[in-house]
């Protein structure tokens, strides 16, 4: 039975485990951490209104549920020329037949970045924004910012959802509590027009959407700086803050940075369309890289969200099995590139879509905000196997 090694307990690495166990392989998952995050539900834990178990499920579960290997731990070095991995406790393994890295990406360093806490960080920094937001409102007034940076060397490593949400959430629960009034929200990226790859439909109803809350706009400036007051500009302006949410680009992990494998100029790998890594003379390695680790080539508005990672994963099982079986007919990521997402709001949504042919943002008031609840429930049963998956979802 053909061994494959799993780097990564994401969205990617989860999918891809599942997949290639069901076509019978010894399928072996490595995560630095034990549970499998659904970090799109996390935005719920600030304002109380989830908990951090409930976008938690442990994997463990996902384990017994699926029949792959599971190890905890963090990975020190990749040398896949050699075929082999070693971890941070002194492990090595080298006996695997294929290599599917999906560790996720590090983040852009930022001057005083340590001032600031993000929604799409540590999973447990949703814990310490919830406790920061407490803070001020037990003091009843304040100024908040929120909002996310970009990395010119690849703009598909832009995170900006989470942050609008989180915002939109945070005042709908100041007004739920009647102190809306008391806080000053305010929305900043280094872009002049943020959320632009959405559509241009998509980029007239946020901003409608934020002069109708009173959300606070400050967009065009590039950052050079965060201090424990505020965020400092190029033109050495300054927007005060009493709480920072910032959300930085994607950047290279660090393992990979300093791994033989081939890095595009911001340090994600390079595979091609099918997700395999190639050699310098073009040929396939028995490495892939899948998720927010690897290169997204495509439209300029291409983004990386977690159903553009399982799909990767899905066509990495099946385009390791076409391999095995002697055969070409691989499945690539391209095809399938979108945007999609349901933006939440706390009292209701917008369903986001954008592809080669259309964009467009659909209010879905209400509704909205428990389709994205069911999702979360869905996301994780179906992870399970309680349910059956959704094509597409």
């Amino acid at each position: 039975m053909k061994k494959v090694l799993i780097l990564g307990g994401g969205f990617a690495g989860v999918d891809a485990a599942v997949y290639l166990k069901k076509l019978n392989y010894d399928v072996t998952l490595v995560s630095d951490r034990d549970f499998f995050y659904i970090f799109p539900t996390s935005i719920w834990i600030p304002t109380h209104e989830s908990e951090f178990k409930d976008v938690c499920v442990d994997l463990k579960e996902l384990q017994v549920a699926h029949g792959f290997n599971l190890l905890i731990n963090s990975v020190s070095k990749i040398e896949h020329k050699e075929n082999r991995v070693t971890f941070q406790d002194g492990m090595v393994m080298d006996d695997y037949d294929y290599l599917i890295v999906a560790m996720g990406a590090s983040k852009m360093k930022h001057k005083g970045i340590e001032n600031t806490l993000s929604i799409c960080g540590a999973p447990e920094q949703s814990l310490l924004i919830r406790d920061k937001l407490d803070a001020l409102i037990a003091k009843g007034s304040g100024k908040i910012a929120m909002g996310f940076g970009g990395n010119p060397n690849d703009t598909s490593a832009v995170r900006g959802g989470p942050g609008f949400e989180l915002l939109f959430n945070v005042h709908n629960m100041l007004k739920k509590k009647g102190i809306r009034k008391n806080f000053e929200l305010t929305f900043f990226a280094p872009m002049a027009e943020p959320g632009k790859r959405m559509g241009p439909q998509a980029l007239k109803m946020m901003s409608t959407m934020f002069d109708k809350l009173e959300l606070k706009q400050h967009f065009g400036k590039k950052i050079t700086a965060f201090e424990a007051d505020g965020i400092v500009f190029e033109d050495n302006s300054k927007l005060e803050s009493d709480f920072t949410m910032f959300i930085p680009a994607g950047a290279g992990h660090e393992v990979i940075v300093n791994s033989d494998l081939p890095l595009n100029a911001a340090g994600f790998i390079k595979t091609d369309d099918f997700s395999t890594v190639l050699d310098d003379d073009g040929k396939m390695t028995n490495v892939y890289a899948i998720g927010d680790v690897a290169s997204l080539e495509g439209y300029d508005w291409r983004a990386k969200q977690g159903h553009v990672a399982e799909v990767m994963a899905k066509n990495v099982a099946h385009n390791i099995q076409e391999r095995e079986n002697n055969s070409s007919n691989f499945k690539g990521y391209n095809e399938h590139l979108n945007i999609l997402c349901v933006m939440d709001t706390g009292n209701g949504a917008a369903f986001v879509y954008r592809d080669e042919k259309r964009a467009f943002m659909l209010p879905m008031p209400i509704i909205g905000h428990w389709l994205k609840k069911g999702w979360g429930s869905y996301c994780r049963h179906s992870k399970l196997g309680n349910i059956p998956r959704i094509p597409g979802m």
